[in-house]
């Protein structure tokens, strides 16, 4: 899949994401489904979007036992969505069954990825509320590495470990990066934030931008304005 930019959807409702999404009239921007349009609107969403001819980034960050991750995924799976995820600090095993259930019997599955650290989550903050001693890049490094054990696609993380997580895992292991803000925009609540180009230069392969351009006054030129920074068009 090449490079994009995914813009993250989060609205509270089917109404307000098809209207935002109606404003899009000469493309079909690859978009995310989090957890609050997720459960406000449940899977029949993704089946609209879908069938609008978007991409779906389908963001739920699945972090339970193997066995219920492998069956929740199969479910997800028949939704025919694009790319999904689970939380890498779920292990190795829960990874590996993760990756099991989202096979379709054709053989076919979407693109599954593992959330490192939060982009709004500090090194202080692991180290003093989750007690994690390592430092934060040292840590994203090691689960991004216990991903790709596991046989995943790639690792969400932030923009300033991209770099680090492909030159321990490899070129081809997907980095998809949130914490996407323009040089000119509010940092919002994330800490380890990075502007589009920037995001390019250090080899990020999706960008996942929300607030930059589900905020502004014209979302549809601060999409293409994001698309034509990060992928230097």
């Amino acid at each position: 899949m090449n490079k994009d930019v995914i813009i993250a959807c989060d609205f509270s409702s089917k109404e307000e994401t098809l209207a935002f999404l109606d404003r899009f009239e000469d493309c079909k921007p690859f978009v995310k489904i989090g957890m609050e349009l997720f459960y406000a609107a449940g899977p029949d969403i993704v089946r609209e979007i879908k069938k609008r001819g978007h991409k779906i980034f389908l963001d739920l960050k699945l972090h339970d036992i193997p066995n219920t991750v492998k069956n929740a995924m199969r479910v997800l799976s028949s939704l025919d969505v694009d790319m999904c995820n689970v939380h890498a600090g779920g292990t190795i095993d829960m990874m590996r069954e993760a990756l099991e259930g989202l096979k379709r019997p054709d053989g076919t599955r979407p693109l599954l990825i593992a959330v490192t650290q939060l982009t709004s989550t500090s090194e202080e903050r692991m180290q003093k509320d989750l007690l994690i001693s390592a430092g934060i890049a040292e840590t994203i490094v090691h689960y991004a590495k216990n991903t790709r054990e596991a046989g995943l696609d790639g690792v969400v993380c932030s923009p300033l470990e991209a770099a680090m997580v492909k030159e321990a895992c490899g070129k081809d292991f997907m980095t998809i990066t949130p914490g996407i803000r323009f040089k000119d925009a509010a940092k919002d609540d994330q800490v380890r934030i990075m502007d589009p180009a920037g995001a390019r230069e250090i080899g990020s392969d999706f960008i996942v931008v929300g607030r930059p351009i589900t905020a502004a006054e014209d979302p549809v030129a601060a999409y293409k304005r994001c698309v034509k920074e990060f992928l230097g068009e």
